[in-house]
């Protein structure tokens, strides 16, 4: 007898992994989650929307638009809304890519990279990051052919907390062709610190072929609640909408979104924190003779190979996300932090290189 199968492709993909769980949650660095609840105001302005949960969604997210367009000096047709940015991710590479096509972006980076890649048919082209956990901008301009139709930029890099320069970009973009869609993904954008990161609103005034990604899910503190966004000329931008599911950001998300925005005094103060606690925790990990390279978002990556797994079962019960190349952590509370850190001097002084 047949059987229903879905696409052989998706044998060949792995599933998306979320980090580690944790029995406390303060306990739990391997998601970059903010330690912080929600901003003042949020869950007030979310609550009124719950009474209308009988109805619909805004299909257009027409409210939150219309708020991020003028203060970016742009149109809302610019703007396109997901569950996440990732969300806007996966749509833009349904709308561009299939078979045949390949996507460019730097490795080891964000984990759904490759999955998004692969379920439209797509061929992904890994470009190393350099020695010092970077993008290598040359090499993936170098690995861009006709077959290319997009090419990733994560920064700040998740998951080595790197950005790419200004400079550099520019330089990489004068080889890159105008066809070629370039997105720019900032979903760390709001605890870069580094004076010569990419901007990604000044690579969208520059470039046309630029999309930005960007999330209310880190800095914003609304990963629950998932509302992402791209910022792209209205043509691109057209096209990932037609390619997004309808109805799938929720009144509730748009009215955290908004009321986050209106409380981002307190915002700035709560992300200082998380900087000031990120140099912090660099410095610790400096002084117990740790190889960790500047970051600029809310989390720290240990390089530390094929001893990722290990270390991240020693430092239980928190949890961190270990990679085959090292292990990513996120910054939480300061007391977590500190609890953290102990664990991962025992760690060097018990089971030296």
């Amino acid at each position: 007898m047949s059987e229903p199968r879905p696409r052989p492709v998706l044998a060949t993909i792995p599933a998306y992994r979320p980090g580690l769980p944790s029995t406390n949650e303060e306990h739990k660095l391997s998601s970059n989650e903010n330690p912080f609840p929600p901003l003042p105001g949020v869950i007030e302005a979310a609550a009124v929307e719950l009474g209308r949960m009988n109805r619909y969604p805004d299909p257009g997210v027409t409210a939150l638009g219309e708020v991020l367009a003028e203060r970016a000096g742009l149109t809302p047709d610019h703007f396109a809304f997901g569950t996440g940015s990732v969300s806007v991710l996966f749509a833009l590479l349904d709308a561009w890519c299939g078979p045949g096509d390949e996507v460019v972006y730097p490795w080891r980076s964000f984990e759904a990279y490759p999955i998004a890649v692969d379920l439209p048919g797509a061929t992904s082209v890994r470009v190393p990051l350099t020695a010092d956990h970077r993008h290598d901008l040359p090499a993936m301009a170098a690995a861009i052919t006709d077959r290319t139709k997009v090419v990733l930029v994560c920064t700040p890099n998740n998951p080595t907390g790197t950005t790419v320069g200004a400079e550099e970009f520019h330089a990489f973009m004068a080889q890159v062709p105008g066809h070629v869609v370039v997105v720019v993904d900032e979903a760390y954008l709001e605890f870069v610190r580094d004076p010569e990161a990419l901007a990604g609103a000044d690579a969208l005034a520059r470039y046309s072929n630029v999309v930005v990604l960007r999330t209310f899910s880190k800095a914003y503190g609304l990963c629950g609640l998932r509302v992402g966004y791209s910022i792209a000329a209205p043509a691109i931008t057209e096209s990932i909408r037609k390619a997004l599911p309808p109805f799938g950001v929720s009144d509730v998300a748009q009215a955290a979104a908004l009321a986050s925005i209106e409380a981002e005094a307190e915002l700035a103060v709560r992300v200082a924190s998380v900087v000031d606690e990120r140099t912090r925790v660099v410095a610790a990990l400096r002084e117990q003779g740790w190889d960790v390279p500047d970051s600029h978002a809310n989390f720290v990556w240990l390089p530390l190979g094929d001893r990722s797994a290990e270390f991240a079962e020693q430092v239980r019960p928190i949890s961190v996300r270990p990679f085959p190349e090292g292990v990513r952590v996120s910054i939480g509370t300061p007391e977590i932090n500190t609890t953290f850190l102990e664990r991962a001097a025992t760690f060097l002084r018990e089971t030296p290189a």
